[in-house]
C-alpha cells in the first residue's frame, strides 16, 4: 500500500510538472532537481545528472526520457509508461486543439492576421536556441569545425535522412578523442534485448505496413517514429528536419502554419516534442475534427515511444557503458552538430518570410527578449498575437 501511494504521489509531481515546465530540457532539467530531488527526494541530485547525460546520449526528447527513467527506477514499466503519459498528455491536447483551431480559422476564412508577426518570432526562438546550445555546448576547435560543417551541409542537403547521419558521423569522429577523457575500471556489459527488440520490431513493421497500404495515419506514426528514433539533441533539432519533410517536399502544412505551430509549442510548458500533434492534426486536417485528433494523438505516439524503448533498454546496463571514454567522447561531436543543425534551420525558416522591416524587427526582438529579460515565452507570444491584431 504505501508503494502505490508513493507511485501517486510521484504521479502527481510528474502532472504538476507537466503544467508548470516551460523551456526545453536544458530548463526542464532545473524543475526536475527543485521537485523530484530536493522536495521529494526519489533521488540524488548525482542520480539525476547521471540519467540526464545517459538520455543525451540517445535519441529522443531528452526531458521525456529523463522523467520515464526516473518512472522505470521507481517502480518499473508500468509507472514509466504512466509517467510518460501523465507528461506529455496535456501539451500533446494543447497542440492538437491548437490545430484544430488553425484549421477551422481557414475554412471560414477568418483572418489570421494577427498570427502575421507569430512565423518571425518562432524564427527568433530558434536562432535563441542555435545561441544557446553553441555557447553550452560548442568548447572545442574540433567541435566548431563540426558545428559550422553541419550547418552549411545541412543548408544544401535537404533530406530527412541527412540530420541523423551528420549527427553520427559526427559522433564517431569526436569518440577517436577518447584518450581526453579519464579513465574508468570497466565491468563486463550484459545486455538485455528485449526492449531494443521492441523498438526495432515496431519501426519495421510501421515502415511495411506504411508502404503497402499508403494509409496516411500509418505513415504519419512511421514518420514519426522514424524520426522520434534518429533525433539527437531535442526538439530543436527536430524542426529543421520536420520542416523539410512535412513542408518542403510533401507540403502537408505552409510554412506558415508550421512556424505558428512551433511557436505555440515554445510557448506551452511541457515538451517541445509536442509540436508532433499539432503537424499530425494539421495533416489529417481533411478527415474532420475526430481524424485532426486521431492524426494529432497517433503522431505524439509515434515521436515518444522510440525514446521510451531505448531508455529502458538502455538504463539496464548505462553503468557499465559509461565508463568506455569513447562514449563519452562521442557527446562532443553529437552536441556540436546539433547546434550546427539548427544554427542553419533558423536561416532556411526565415527565408519564407516576408522582407520587411517587421519581420526582422520582430525576429531579433523576440531573440533579445529571450536573451536579456526574463519574459516566459508565452507571454512573448501573446505579446506577439496583440501586436498582430492591434497594429
Amino acid at each position: 500500500m504505501y508503494q502505490q501511494v508513493r507511485y501517486l504521489v510521484f504521479l502527481k509531481d510528474v502532472l504538476i510538472l507537466s503544467v508548470s515546465t516551460f523551456g526545453g530540457p536544458q530548463a526542464h532539467i532545473a524543475y526536475f532537481l527543485k521537485i523530484l530531488v530536493q522536495k521529494r527526494k526519489y533521488l540524488s541530485e548525482e542520480d539525476l545528472i547521471e540519467i540526464n547525460s545517459l538520455c543525451q546520449v540517445l535519441p529522443g526528447p531528452t526531458s521525456t526520457q529523463t522523467l520515464t527513467a526516473i518512472g522505470f527506477k521507481l517502480g518499473g514499466p508500468n509507472l514509466a509508461y504512466l509517467t510518460l503519459l501523465v507528461w506529455i498528455l496535456p501539451a500533446v491536447l494543447i497542440m492538437i486543439f491548437a490545430a484544430v483551431i488553425m484549421e477551422i480559422f481557414q475554412e471560414r476564412n477568418v483572418s489570421l492576421s494577427f498570427t502575421r508577426f507569430v512565423p518571425a518570432m518562432a524564427v527568433g526562438f530558434v536562432s535563441y536556441a542555435a545561441y544557446t546550445m553553441s555557447i553550452k555546448s560548442v568548447h572545442t576547435r574540433t567541435g566548431i569545425v563540426l558545428m559550422i560543417l553541419a550547418a552549411v551541409l545541412s543548408y544544401f542537403i535537404r533530406s530527412p535522412f541527412f540530420y541523423p547521419a551528420s549527427l553520427i558521423v559526427a559522433g564517431v569522429i569526436t569518440a577517436f578523442k577518447y584518450k581526453a577523457q579519464p579513465k574508468e575500471e570497466k565491468t563486463p556489459i550484459l545486455i538485455r534485448w528485449e526492449n531494443f527488440a521492441l523498438w526495432a520490431g515496431v519501426l519495421i513493421v510501421a515502415a511495411t505496413l506504411g508502404a503497402l497500404t499508403h494509409n496516411l495515419p500509418i505513415r504519419l506514426f512511421e514518420n514519426f517514429y522514424r524520426n522520434g528514433s534518429l533525433i539527437f539533441g531535442g526538439g530543436q533539432v527536430l524542426t529543421p528536419l520536420l520542416y523539410t519533410e512535412f513542408v518542403e517536399l510533401k507540403h502537408y502544412l505552409t510554412s506558415r502554419e508550421f512556424l505558428s505551430g512551433y511557436a505555440i509549442a515554445q510557448s506551452i510548458p511541457g515538451p517541445v516534442f509536442s509540436f508532433s500533434a499539432y503537424i499530425g492534426a494539421l495533416t489529417m486536417k481533411h478527415s474532420g475534427i475526430g481524424g485532426q485528433f486521431a492524426g494529432g494523438l497517433i503522431s505524439a505516439a509515434g515521436i515518444f515511444l522510440p525514446g521510451t524503448f531505448l531508455i529502458f533498454f538502455l538504463i539496464r546496463f548505462w553503468d557499465s557503458l559509461k565508463k568506455y571514454r569513447a562514449v563519452r567522447a562521442s557527446l562532443e561531436g553529437i552536441t556540436a552538430a546539433s547546434a550546427g543543425l539548427v544554427a542553419a534551420a533558423a536561416v532556411f525558416l526565415f527565408q519564407p518570410l516576408d522582407n520587411t522591416f517587421a519581420t526582422y524587427a520582430f525576429t531579433v526582438g523576440t531573440f533579445v527578449l529571450l536573451m536579456f529579460k526574463r519574459i516566459p515565452s508565452g507571454l512573448i507570444i501573446i505579446l506577439g498575437l496583440l501586436l498582430g491584431y492591434f497594429l
